[in-house]
Formats: C-alpha cells, sequence, structure tokens
C-alpha cells in the first residue's frame, strides 16, 4: 500500500481505532472482521516501513479491546495475550522455521491443535476450589469485573473440582475460556427479538459480549451463554498441575470445566499441516462459530522460553479461515419464482468474496424477513456464507445509512407472468398461482427429471429451459411426446446427444409409482410422504379420488399437505396432464399396503428411523428402503418419537437435534451391527 505523508497513517490508525470501539465496547461493528484485520495488516506494514511514525495509541500495540466504564476494572495476574496470524500452510512453516533456530528440541513433545473460538475471552479466578472473580480480558493487562454475569452461566463452575479424583489443587486457580453463542441459540434469540419489537444482534459474538456487559446479570441470564476454558493462566502452585497443553486440558476437565473436544495432538509439524484441510471440514459440523485454529506448542517451558515477538507469544500461532462473513452493498432484490409457484426474494450486491468464494448474490429467506429486519436497497448489509450453503443475508447495517437507501416494497404481481400474486394464510411464503406461468414451468420440468423423482439422465436445467422456451414442452407429460427431429433443431444437439435424451425419458416410464407422485410436484409432498401414498393408494387413480379424510389417516401427512394433494388433483389443467402421462404409457402401479400392522417380528417394527449425512454403503433410498421392509418407518424430521438416527459424514443439525433429545444416534457400522438379521 502506498503511503503519501505521516498524516495519511494517522488517518488509517484513528479510522482503526474508531472501529475497534464499535466492535468492542458498543458491540456494534460497521465493518467485518476480514475487512479490520486487511487494515491492521496495511498499518503493521506501515509502521514497519516507518518505525518512528509509531504511535502509543496505534492499535498494533494494543494487547486487547478498549475498555468500558460500566464496570470495576482489575489486573490480570498474567498478561492476557492475542497471537500473531497465520492464513496458510505456508505460514505455519515460517512460523515453525523460527522457533526450531531459537529451540532445536521445541518439537519434541509435539503440539497441539485447538478451535479458534469466536467469542468473548474471559478470565476466572478460583481461591480454594470457589469462584471468586470473573473478568474480560479488557486491554489484555486489565479487565472488567463481570463477576456477577460469569455466576449466571450454567456451564461455569460455582466450585471445583467437581466429582472428580483430583482433589488437592492449587489454592489460587486462574483459568482463561471462551464465552459463547451456539449459532441455532443465536438465531432463536433474534427471533425473540424481532417478536419483542427489539433490535436484533448481528453475530453470535457481538450477542456474547453485550450480554456479558450487561448492569443488570439477569439480562444475562435470559441469554444461551456457554463457557469454554482452554488456558490455565495463572496457578499458586505450578507444579500441581500439568506442564504440557494436551494434559492441563484433560486436567481441567477432570476438575469439571467445560473443555474444547475439538483439540488434537500432533507429533510432528508435518501431521499439523497435514491437517489442516480436515481441521475446514469439521469447522462446518460445529454447533457454534470458529475463525481458525490455534496450533501451540505442546511442552509449555519450552513455550515460555520462546518469549515474544512484540506483544505475540512465539510459542503458539493463529490460523486464521477464510471469513465467513463480510459487509457489501445491496443493489436491488431480485426474485425466483419456484415450481409451486413460492416467490423467494434474493439480494443482488456489489461483488465481494466471503468463504474463499466471489459472490454476487444472497439469499434474502422471505419477503417477512426484509420487512423484520428493515432491510433497504442501498443498505450496507452483512452476509455470511458456511461451506457449501448458498450466501445469505444476516442483516442491515442501519448505523451506516445516508438518507439515500429505499425500503423495499413485496410485489403484487409476479414477475414472470405479470399475475396477481396470493399469500395464504397461515404461511409465510408468497405464491404465483398461474399455472402457466413461464417461471414455474421450467421448475417444474425440472424437479420431474430430477434424481428423486424420474431421474431423465442428460436433463439438466439448461436443457429443461431449451425445451420450455422453443414451446416444444408446455407441462412435463410433453417429455414423452418429443422426438430426436425436434431436438436436432435445437441449438446444440447433434444426433447421438438427441437419441440418449429420448431413450432416458422412455427408460422412465417404468419408474416406481412412489417416483411419479414425488415428480408431480405437489406442494409439501416429498419423497417420504410419497412412499406412503403409493404404498396406501397403489395408484394415480386411487390417490386422485382420495378425500381429505382419508389422506390424513396416512402418518406424516397432515391436514395441510392433504389439502395441497385435493386441490392438486381438483385442478383442471393437472388433470389434463394426468391423462397425457397416462396416454404416453406412464402409470405405474403398486400392490396396496393393507391396514393391518406389520409383523412384530420384523426387526425394524414400530420404529422411525432418521438418516442423515452421507452413507458408504447406501443411497439414501436404499437405506429407507431396507429400513421399510424390515417394517421400519423413516422420517425427514428429528422428534422424541425418533427411535434413533443414523449419522453419515457430514450430518448437520438432525443429529445435534437428536444428541439434544437424548435419542440415539449410530453410524452406518453401529446400525447394522445393532440389526444384523436385516432382510
Amino acid at each position: 500500500m502506498a503511503i503519501l505523508s505521516k498524516e495519511d497513517y494517522i488517518r488509517e490508525k484513528d479510522e482503526l481505532n474508531f472501529h475497534n470501539y464499535r466492535y468492542h465496547t458498543l458491540e456494534q461493528p460497521l465493518i467485518a472482521d476480514a475487512e479490520f484485520d486487511r487494515l491492521l495488516a496495511e498499518l503493521r506494514e506501515i509502521e514497519t516501513a516507518h518505525p518512528d511514525w509509531v504511535a502509543p495509541d496505534s492499535p498494533t500495540q494494543r494487547v486487547g479491546s478498549v475498555l468500558s466504564d460500566k464496570f470495576a476494572r482489575v489486573s490480570h495476574p498474567r498478561p492476557v495475550l492475542s497471537l500473531a496470524n497465520a492464513f496458510d500452510a505456508e505460514d505455519i512453516r515460517a512460523w515453525f522455521d523460527r522457533i526450531k533456530k531459537i529451540d532445536p528440541d521445541i518439537d519434541r513433545d509435539g503440539f497441539v491443535m485447538e478451535a479458534k473460538i469466536d467469542g468473548l475471552t474471559v478470565v476466572l479466578t478460583y481461591e480454594n476450589g470457589n469462584l471468586t472473580r470473573g473478568v474480560t480480558r479488557g486491554n489484555g493487562l486489565v479487565g472488567e469485573d463481570i463477576t456477577a454475569n460469569i455466576r449466571t452461566i450454567r456451564s461455569v463452575p460455582l466450585k471445583i473440582p467437581l466429582d472428580s479424583a483430583d482433589s488437592e489443587i492449587p489454592q489460587t486457580l486462574v483459568v482463561r475460556g471462551e464465552v459463547f453463542i451456539e449459532n441455532d441459540d443465536f438465531e432463536e434469540l433474534n427471533e425473540t427479538l424481532i417478536r419483542n419489537g427489539e433490535k436484533t444482534y448481528l453475530n453470535p459474538r457481538n450477542t456474547a459480549s453485550g450480554s456479558l456487559r450487561q448492569l443488570n446479570p439477569a439480562v444475562t441470564a435470559s441469554r444461551p451463554l456457554k463457557i469454554l476454558i482452554y488456558q490455565i493462566l495463572d496457578a499458586s502452585d505450578e507444579n500441581a498441575i500439568p506442564q504440557s497443553q494436551n494434559e492441563r486440558c484433560r486436567y481441567l476437565a477432570r476438575l469439571g470445566f467445560p473443555t474444547l473436544k475439538e483439540s488434537q495432538f500432533c507429533a510432528t509439524i508435518g501431521d499439523v499441516i497435514a491437517n489442516i484441510s480436515a481441521w475446514k471440514k469439521i469447522r462446518e459440523t460445529l454447533r457454534f462459530d470458529i475463525d481458525g485454529v490455534v496450533i501451540k506448542v505442546n511442552n509449555l517451558s519450552r513455550a515460555q522460553a520462546l518469549g515474544f515477538v512484540g506483544k505475540d507469544p512465539r510459542g503458539a500461532i493463529a490460523l486464521k479461515f477464510p471469513a465467513r462473513e463480510t459487509i457489501t452493498k445491496l443493489i436491488d432484490i431480485g426474485i425466483n419464482v419456484g415450481r409451486t409457484g413460492v416467490l423467494t426474494p434474493y439480494a443482488i450486491m456489489e461483488a465481494v468474496e466471503v468463504g474463499g468464494v466471489v459472490v454476487r448474490q444472497a439469499t434474502l429467506h422471505n419477503f417477512d424477513f426484509i420487512r423484520d429486519r428493515d432491510i433497504r436497497i442501498g443498505d450496507d448489509i452483512l452476509i455470511k456464507r458456511a461451506g457449501d450453503v448458498i450466501p445469505y443475508v444476516v442483516a442491515s447495517i442501519g448505523d451506516k445509512r445516508d438518507g439515500s437507501q429505499t425500503p423495499y416494497d413485496p410485489p403484487a404481481c409476479c414477475p414472470s407472468c405479470g399475475e396477481p400474486v396470493e399469500a395464504i394464510p397461515g404461511e409465510v411464503a408468497v405464491y404465483c398461482i398461474n399455472s402457466r406461468c413461464p417461471a414455474q414451468l421450467v421448475r417444474n420440468v425440472e424437479h420431474f427429471a430430477s434424481r428423486g423423482a424420474m431421474e431423465i439422465e442428460g436433463l439438466g436445467i439448461k436443457i429443461v429451459e431449451q425445451l420450455c422456451s422453443s414451446g416444444l414442452v408446455a407441462d412435463y407429460a410433453d417429455l414423452y411426446q418429443l422426438t430426436a427431429n425436434q431436438l436436432l433443431e435445437l441449438p446444440g444437439f447433434a444426433e447421438k446427444k438427441a437419441e440418449n435424451l429420448i431413450a432416458s425419458i422412455t427408460a422412465t416410464k417404468t419408474r416406481p409409482l412412489s417416483r411419479l407422485i414425488n415428480a408431480l410436484g405437489i406442494r409439501n409432498v416429498g419423497e417420504i410422504n410419497a412412499v406412503s401414498l403409493a404404498a396406501r393408494f397403489g395408484s394415480l387413480g386411487n390417490l386422485s379420488a382420495a378425500a381429505q379424510d382419508e389422506l390424513t389417516e396416512i402418518d406424516g401427512v397432515g391436514s395441510t399437505m392433504a389439502e395441497a394433494i385435493v386441490d392438486w388433483f381438483a385442478n383442471e389443467r393437472n388433470r389434463r396432464i394426468l391423462e397425457k402421462l397416462i396416454a404416453s404409457g406412464v402409470n405405474p402401479t403398486q400392490e396396496i399396503q393393507t391396514s393391518e400392522p406389520l409383523s412384530s417380528d420384523l426387526p425394524l417394527a414400530g420404529k422411525t428411523v432418521v438418516v442423515t449425512g452421507t452413507l458408504q454403503n447406501f443411497s439414501r433410498e436404499e437405506i429407507k428402503a431396507l429400513i421399510r421392509r424390515n417394517g421400519g418407518k423413516t422420517s425427514e424430521s428429528v422428534s422424541a418419537r425418533t427411535a434413533f438416527v443414523i449419522a453419515g459424514d457430514k450430518a448437520g443439525s438432525k443429529r445435534d437435534k437428536a444428541a439434544k433429545l437424548a435419542i440415539p444416534i449410530l453410524s452406518e457400522s453401529d446400525f447394522l451391527n445393532d440389526y444384523p438379521d436385516l432382510r
């Protein structure tokens, strides 16, 4: 970065101090963490080139954050230090090479990798096993006394040890931890604030910080705060505690502290580097936010002997992950029309990098979300991207408005066909009810051809758009009337490609009835319900004649779904589509399931099972079919009626909910071992 003068340096320094104040004191950030880190790195670069410019109030000279005047100030027994940052494996290797020169045996006892929780650092003091003080990190030397608030956090032990063999503990023990809020709890809290007409929080980190620094402890107690302890900062008897990081964490757990389960011992720096990619995957499975992983020299005596570089200890380093949140400008709001006519708004933004990907669009959920969070065109907005999930808008930054922003009015008409839209009582969604809507047509045909439905090989969204825009397909039944000669008239089709697509379409005439029911695109009817409907009615004719009360007798079919099914078959255009399908030879049937209960001798009789994640030996359909053959039922949601959950790779919220409800969670191998008689 080119700095023209010392005045430019001072302006950048003051800007960073302002953002520090907004973030740490007001808990109302105006820029994303990644942007702050970028500006701070620039400031360091300037100060390296011009060391005589370095001012005492530079953020690079600060250990922690600005202290609030709301609480009494307390000096820490030892500095509560931050860490230098690394951003890739090359930086980690360079850090290791530097400390290896100072101590050639620095890696003799290995390293520990720990999740870097994105929360608020606190310091807890125990005297004779009793919690006597809780303090924020503050500026690293002096913190704010928030003892009364700390005591409201249920996971904080008020006395140690708890049910532990370590009855001999130091008279004084000072530990360091991180207070945070889990993502699901954060979303629930914001929804409550919206219902109460209160201002929402931007992210879990600032929510935790604001909750801990309340003058009224009752407010803190009402917030879903949790804590994890990961460091012994000081002890009156150093010989009474382990001298390595991994042993200290086990010691803390034995005393009754909640500790980081997300930690890993690595024998060599090569193992550390090899595990970086695994930690990025672990990040996506956690219930709370982490912004990186901390790598520590395991031998704490050697780590301490390495000393410091400025304010950063040499014995540890923080590997920062690509930011999952950033701030950009909302240029406009677009609308997608789904296959069932649902209008879904999305943000059109200034291009920005988030989670390592450049994005220009993000999900806005629904129109109520825009209204409740007062999101306006022209706003600076906070967006988030986790894993492979589509980026979504979290909130607008109202404090950055200059008067040019305009409120958003939901559309009265469908942007695709121009017909009036309707809101269904009790639902958030807004619908276009024009069955001839061009946007719905494309989505309907795409769904009909998708893997969980008729699975027409080679019929992707681009070809669907071609077929619909050309007029060859006015509904999905028209697919079965297509000829190779018609396809050859379309751009991109050669003889072989046309013949293969016609063959793929023809092959789907033998798909099971449940696949066809799912393919019809009836609102709220998915793969699981389609299987139940096929088993109960046996044919499209029987299903089309079913009354609403007959439908609600089926497990998993509620009144809303039953009404949608009856309405779909009552629609004249849908009936014509069915007639065309039947005339084309698409009319599968299957044996109707009797109302007699399944044999109690079947291994899974009476059990409802949820499958989540990717399995090694089964596709999703295969494992569900196996469960049903053996007397069980499958469900897409976890509830108190769930017998157990089968969790594969990348199992997410369903696994978490099962854990909260104390429902057994089985791996694929556990399931097969527990039920060896499956047929």
